[in-house]
Order: structure tokens, then C-alpha cells, then sequence
């Protein structure tokens, strides 16, 4: 390997781990938001258990989520694809710093997929994106590639909504002559959710930035079989955990406080359904985008008991996002390509 192909991987890897901050800042916020609302934590408190329980699901989440996504290009393991992935990742970088800065409840996962396929339709042409058009219609009927991923996408925010809404109907339904006092143990109660859905978190959204940072290793000759190396998950688990110290604060306070004024209940039945949806989907190695799935929860809780006092314009901007996101990351990844191809020398 020669030193300028060495130099492009150290700022792939490095711009990978950068990512993997800005996913922490941005989507770890939505795990905490009505845990803090409802008076169940402190916001330090909430804080420190997303980080610590979120590098907990990086280490121990296994590599599912990481193996879909180093399958969704067909472009050749050379060099050339590691200016790929850089531009892919500086476009997906871009748009969260955005999104974070206007507190925007938008999705890191979108906009890292939509800079995969702006970075590859610049350099090869949308035909070396792995759709899984053929496999999905031809005679196995198999969810792979970007099909997989779109389904996983689109499919898990309603999902999300669906479980907090028959949630929020039965714990109501079954809570009806509780005395105030049940207040206290579903805060109690939210400590161990949210503890479970910041591992779920950890477990799906570091593994996608794994996954890119394996493909960069590969491609380089860095690393001969398709397996996420243990220094590979402990950096994006130590740097996911810096992004989830930092917290996204103003997503924070989108989701808290200016969808419906939460309580515990609404808080429990989000968490509940949120980090099974999550988990689920983790399990069947679908990445998804935790920020739509938090907010979609909150939206089923807050329908499940008096849906005139849903702020339901979250929800439409959560839509506009969803298809806004990833068009506007492939225009930036395919501009960004060029100048990061020009820069890197034409390896």
C-alpha cells in the first residue's frame, strides 16, 4: 500500500468516525428526550445511561446491520472506492450538522444512504448500486441490498406508532383507577427502558458506520474477509458514546416538548415500542433511523390517548424529512465526489 492510499484511509476512517459523532449528537437526543420530559431523569443523568448503555449495544450488537450495509454497492474493492465512502460520509456528515443545528428531527441513516448513492452515481452510475430490484421481484423474492434498506426505512416509523398506540390504549385501559402515586414507579420503570433502547440504539446505528469503515479496509487490502475488526467497533462505540455526551439539544427539546406535553405513561409506552421496533429490526440486520422511530412512537402515545393534542406538524415535518433527506445527500455526496477524487490524486 503506498503512502498516499495509506493517507486516504486514515481520512476515510477518520471522517467515518466523524459520522459516527454527528449520529450521536443527532439521533442519541431522541432516546432521552421524554425520558428528561416527563421528570423521570435529570438531562445529565438521562445523558450518562444513553452513552453507557449505547457503547454497550455498539460492542455487544453484533455485526448484522454492518454486513447489509457493505452490500449495497457493486463497485470493485480497489482504491477508488475508499474516495467513495469519503464522500459518501462527508455528505452524510453535512447534512446532520445542518439538520442538528435547526433542530430538525431528521436521519442520519437517510442521509448516509443517500450519500452512498450520490457518491457511486458520480463515479460508476447508478447500475453499480446493488437495488435488489431482481432479487426482490424475480423468484426468490428477497429483501437485499438498497431494497432492504428502504423497507427497513420505511416500514419501522409506523411500526413504531402502532405498537405506542395500542400500548398507550391498554396501560390506560389497565391504569384507569391507578392513584397518582403510579407515577413514581413508571419513572422508575423508564430507567430500565431507556437503558434498553439506548442499547438498541448503539447496536443498529455504529454498526453502519462499521460497516463503511470495513468496506474502506477491504478495498485498501487492509483486511482479506468481511468481519468488523475490534479495534473497528470499539472507536465508533467510544466516539458514538463522545456524540451522546454532547447531546443534541435542540432535537431534544423538539421531541420533549413540542410534540404533546408527556408524561410517564406516554414516555414508558414510547420507549416500549420505540426499542422493540429497534431491536427488531437489529436482529434482522435492517438499519433504521432511531430519530423517526422515537418520534413516531411519541406520536402513536400521544394519539392513543387524545390525539387532538398531538402537535401532528412534527409528524408532517418527520415526512418531508424522510424525502427530502436522501435525494438532497445524493446531490451532495455526487458534488462533494469530484473535488474529494481530484484531491485524493486519482487512486
Amino acid at each position: 500500500m503506498t503512502a498516499e492510499i495509506y493517507i486516504l484511509l486514515v481520512v476515510v476512517v477518520a471522517a467515518a468516525l466523524l459520522f459516527a459523532l454527528t449520529n450521536g449528537l443527532h439521533d442519541a437526543s431522541s432516546i432521552v428526550a421524554t425520558f428528561i420530559a416527563c421528570g423521570a431523569a435529570s438531562p445529565g443523568q438521562a445523558v450518562v445511561l444513553a452513552a453507557v448503555f449505547g457503547f454497550s449495544g455498539a460492542m455487544l450488537g453484533g455485526s448484522s446491520v454492518a454486513n447489509t450495509f457493505t452490500n449495497i454497492v457493486s463497485v470493485s474493492m480497489s482504491n477508488s472506492l475508499l474516495t467513495i465512502i469519503l464522500a459518501a460520509v462527508l455528505a452524510a456528515v453535512a447534512w446532520n450538522l445542518i439538520t442538528w443545528y435547526f433542530g430538525i428531527p431528521s436521519s442520519s441513516t437517510h442521509a448516509l444512504v443517500g450519500g452512498v448513492i450520490g457518491a457511486v452515481w458520480a463515479s460508476n452510475g447508478f447500475h453499480q448500486v446493488l437495488w435488489g430490484w431482481s432479487q426482490l421481484f424475480g423468484e426468490t423474492h428477497e429483501l437485499t441490498g438498497m431494497m432492504r434498506i428502504f423497507a427497513a426505512l420505511l416500514i419501522s416509523p409506523p411500526l413504531g406508532f402502532i405498537l405506542a398506540y395500542l400500548l398507550q390504549k391498554l396501560l390506560s385501559l389497565a391504569l384507569r383507577n391507578a392513584r397518582n402515586t403510579v407515577n413514581r414507579w413508571l419513572k422508575r420503570l423508564q430507567w430500565v427502558m431507556a437503558a434498553v433502547l439506548a442499547f438498541s440504539f448503539g447496536a443498529n446505528d455504529t454498526q453502519k458506520i462499521m460497516g463503511l469503515i470495513t468496506l474502506a479496509l477491504i478495498a485498501s487490502g487492509n483486511l482479506q474477509q468481511q468481519a468488523v475488526p475490534l479495534w473497528v467497533r470499539l472507536s465508533g462505540a467510544l466516539v458514538m458514546f463522545c456524540g451522546t455526551v454532547l447531546g443534541g439539544w435542540s432535537i431534544m427539546r423538539t421531541l420533549g416538548e413540542r410534540i404533546f406535553d408527556i408524561r410517564p405513561i406516554h414516555s414508558l409506552n414510547s420507549q416500549v415500542s420505540s426499542g422493540a421496533a429497534i431491536l427488531m429490526a437489529t436482529y434482522l440486520g435492517a438499519p433504521v433511523s432511531t430519530t423517526h422511530v422515537m418520534a413516531s412512537s411519541i406520536l402513536g402515545a400521544g394519539a392513543g390517548d387524545e390525539h387532538r393534542m398531538v402537535n401532528w406538524n412534527i409528524g408532517k415535518e418527520m415526512i418531508v424529512a424522510w424525502f427530502v433527506t436522501i435525494p438532497s445527500a445524493v446531490l451532495v455526496a455526487a458534488l462533494i465526489y469530484y473535488p474529494v477524487y481530484w484531491l485524493a490524486g486519482k487512486p
